[in-house]
């Protein structure tokens, strides 16, 4: 089985879920493509706060090598990049850098591909994957989207308060692919606490 993993570096929702997604796929022999989904493109003519700006600029170079990555078929390499970047950032409670996007990228062994961090040529496959997760899953989704090869739709999150353990993330795992192959299925949420 494999699943398509849309995702914006920055958002800690999505950072946990893709940890849920990687220890159920270990367990459920399923192989994650991780694709770029920009928050930054998202909120595109509104006015955000000035704090999200650094942080949504070092998502945008972050997400140019996952798009190089990705389409070099380097999936693997993309999904150890975002691990290195969210354990420097959300595991270490620390606010997304350049600094922090390099060091992953050295980290993960992807160094022969940083090039792209700065290369705005990426930015219109980084555009095509999010609008191919948002076309998917919307209108009114973020990051995360969630594929399963087959389904119809995607799916937005599902956003988890944390990590589960091993056995609770296979058994989410098994709840959510029936809801991603229905075409019937439309949404299930729980309020914030």
């Amino acid at each position: 089985m494999e699943a398509t993993f849309y995702f914006d570096p920055s958002c800690p929702w999505t950072w946990r879920t893709s940890r849920w997604l990687v220890a159920a796929a270990s367990q459920r022999n399923v192989t994650v493509r991780w694709r770029p989904f920009s928050i930054g493109i998202l909120n595109e003519g509104r006015e955000l706060p000035a704090k999200y700006a650094k942080p949504m600029a070092a998502a945008a170079r972050a997400l140019r090598l996952v798009a190089a990555l990705a389409e070099a078929g380097r999936d693997e390499d993309a999904g150890r990049f975002y691990a290195e970047l969210g354990a420097r950032t959300h595991d270490a409670g620390a606010e997304l850098t350049d600094a922090a996007v390099g060091e992953a990228a050295e980290a993960a062994g992807v160094a022969d591909a940083a090039g792209a961090l700065d290369d705005a040529g990426w930015d219109a496959a980084v555009r095509r994957s999010h609008d191919t997760a948002f076309g998917s899953a919307g209108p009114d989704v973020g990051s995360p989207v969630l594929a399963l090869d087959g389904a119809a739709r995607a799916l937005h999150g599902p956003i988890i308060a944390e990590v589960p353990p091993a056995q609770e993330a296979a058994a989410l795992w098994d709840a959510v692919v029936p809801l991603l192959r229905s075409e019937t299925f439309f949404e299930v949420k729980r309020g914030r606490r």
